[in-house]
């Protein structure tokens, strides 16, 4: 082999190098940006660390029936609420603790209020404790589904309508929960 054709297979060589280094870089930047969408999908359809799920109204009405069989048991729910240090909000539960039946639907309200001088927009984030009751504790409808404005000074009732699946019962890891804490944090939306 000549020197010439020697330099021209190393120059391939790097060049080849370069571009596999330039592929897996670009593909890292990329897993990087699906990251946090594919963990809150998973956390979604898993219910891990606590993610609460959202279903529709046909949903309530199948678990209200197989509550039916479950010969109405009842579990306490706690709600929680707090905002962060840059939010002007005040914002909490009107009502700390209510004792549902698993798998009838029920109603939260939360009470915010703008404590500053000009519109903020906030939007809440949530989490349900113990983690393992999050697969089964569904929101049909919640402020926590789009971003909320308040005007300033502006006080709002904010419900949450949800129920627990009848299908806890049958969970071994949720035998000994007596109550259920759903915790919301209103954060100043990105501008």
């Amino acid at each position: 082999m000549t020197s010439a054709a020697a330099s021209s297979s190393l120059d391939f060589r790097k060049k080849r190098t370069a571009m596999f280094a330039m592929l897996a870089a670009l593909a890292m930047l990329g897993l990087g940006y699906a990251a946090v969408p594919l963990y809150r999908m998973f956390c979604q359809v898993t219910g891990f660390g606590g993610t609460t799920q959202r279903a529709t109204e046909s949903d309530a009405a199948i678990a209200e029936r197989l509550a039916q069989s479950a010969g109405g048991q009842t579990i306490s729910v706690r709600f929680d609420g707090s905002v962060a240090r840059d939010m002007p909000w005040s914002f909490g539960p009107e009502q700390v603790t209510d004792t549902v039946t698993i798998g009838q639907r029920d109603m939260a309200i939360y009470l915010a209020k703008n404590n500053s001088d000009q519109p903020v927009t906030g939007t809440a984030t949530f989490n349900v404790e113990p983690a393992q009751a999050g697969i089964y504790f569904n929101k049909i409808q919640c402020f926590c589904f789009t971003e909320q404005t308040l005007q300033p000074g502006q006080e709002v009732r904010m419900p949450v309508l949800y129920y627990v699946d009848p299908k806890a019962m049958d969970d071994p890891n949720m035998q000994g929960v007596e109550q259920i804490t759903l915790s919301y944090t209103f954060h100043r939306a990105k501008d």
